[in-house]
């Protein structure tokens, strides 16, 4: 039941974002032009979705546990740290610059666009070579954090 309700709702997003005109990267850099052509459509379709997301989280997480899990997984953290306004910069260059967001691109793919799955791999390979970048902090984390333990108890 799960999986059939995770690809309604994700099937309902795409139609969304192709009734909206959002899977044309021509609008997105339209809207990004404010000296030329620009297009405020998107700006309403980012005001309804942030609308709808504000009320429906306030009902939501009135609820003991969400439908098809048994713990809310809600991010805790409140910090800004330099990776978080780096991933935040180099989300919006790729945006302005390849005209999609991760949504509207993996929408595209179905349409056999081949903007998208270009944008798409590099999205992909900037995530792997994210995640190998992490495993790679960690080990070396780990690593420093046993030889200042050993270093201490050898002391």
């Amino acid at each position: 039941m799960a999986i059939s309700t995770y690809f309604i709702a994700g099937l309902l997003f795409a139609v969304g974002l192709v009734v909206a005109g959002m899977t044309q990267p021509a609008k997105v850099v339209h809207f990004l032009d404010f000296s030329g052509d620009w297009d405020p459509s998107l700006a309403f379709v980012m005001g309804g979705a942030i609308s709808v997301h504000a009320v429906s989280y306030h009902f939501i997480m009135k609820r003991k546990s969400p439908v098809f899990s048994g713990q809310f997984l809600v991010p805790t953290r409140q910090d800004i740290d330099v990776p978080l306004v780096a991933g935040a910069a180099l989300f919006g260059i790729g945006w302005g610059l390849g005209g999609y967001c991760p949504g509207p691109a993996l929408t595209s793919l179905g349409a056999a666009s081949g903007d998208a799955a270009l944008f798409t791999g590099a999205l992909l390979a900037g995530h792997w070579a994210f995640a190998g970048y992490s495993r790679v902090k960690a080990r070396i984390e780990q690593r420093n954090a046993k030889r200042q333990g050993e270093e201490a108890s050898a002391a």
